[in-house]
């Protein structure tokens, strides 16, 4: 990859940083962070570098099955591990971010050392850095190394070098689990998680890429960018969409004209209003 672009000091840097390893394993969900470096890893390791992809219940199959076409297009060697619905956060608690990281990369870290791997690789940037990040703390816990935020690589900069290098994910807009939809300190079924991907997956298919259902006592509340509200409505759009979710079990429906923002949930735990999602 040959990026032409205003950062290529610091994409200098994160293939100078990956150097220092023989070989490694790159948590990739398929988003545009995780994309870019395992791309970036695969330039200076080769055939020494493998895409870890988790898939849960919570995790909308729509995104595993895009990081699968990615390594299948560019050669790279690709394990999807399966995790069942973990307990600990069966409930979705407070600290669920922090408890579900340390679990999912325990697993991640068995995998690479049973591969025969150096390290395991994530993509936060230098800009996760200014948001309250439970996760992160498993992450140092278990010492996983974050190749973009070490090399000062931003969200910008990363969206910029993925432009220029022809990178499809390049706008792609961020995700988060779909535990991020339902609201803390409350049982978690799969019909819930079902209905919510099932969901979500219309309105983006109708166009709508940044979007969020909240699910909350049998009611779903759409969230979107605020500058797509008026043609969802002028378009008749929101009618075919109430008719579909009722479908789908949900007995109102609702567009927050608040528009998108992560975690909106997090309102109800001061701690944790940063949380992405």
């Amino acid at each position: 990859m040959k990026p032409n672009n205003k950062y290529n000091k610091e994409y200098k840097q994160l293939l100078d940083y990956i150097k220092n390893f023989h070989s490694a394993a790159v948590a990739f969900s398929g988003g545009t962070d995780s994309t870019f470096l395992l791309l970036a890893a695969q330039e200076v390791l080769g055939k020494n570098v493998m895409a870890l992809t988790i898939k849960t219940p919570y995790i909308p199959d729509w995104e595993i099955n895009e990081a699968v076409a990615l390594c299948r297009d560019r050669s790279i060697r690709h394990k999807i591990i399966e995790i069942s619905f973990p307990d600990i956060i069966r409930n979705n608690p407070d600290d669920r971010c922090y408890q579900c990281k340390r679990l999912l990369f325990e697993r991640l870290l068995e995998e690479a050392a049973s591969s025969g791997l150096e390290a395991v690789f994530e993509g936060t940037n230098a800009d996760d850095m200014h948001d309250f990040r439970p996760g992160y703390r498993a992450l140092t816990e278990l010492n996983i190394k974050s190749p973009l935020l070490e090399s000062g690589l931003n969200k910008a900069a990363v969206r910029a070098l993925s432009r220029s290098m022809h990178i499809p994910t390049w706008d792609k807009p961020a995700y988060a689990c779909l535990l991020t939809r339902l609201p803390y300190n409350r049982v978690v079924s799969e019909h819930d998680l079902e209905r919510i991907e099932k969901a979500e997956l219309f309105l983006i298919g109708a166009g709508y890429r940044s979007v969020r259902v909240r699910v909350q006592n049998n009611s779903a509340r759409i969230e979107m960018d605020g500058d797509r509200i008026a043609d969802f409505i002028i378009s008749g759009l929101y009618k075919k969409t109430a008719a579909f979710f009722k479908s789908l079990g949900f007995q109102f429906v609702a567009l927050d004209l608040e528009g998108y923002r992560t975690g909106s949930f997090n309102s109800t735990i001061e701690k944790h209003s940063n949380e992405p999602g």
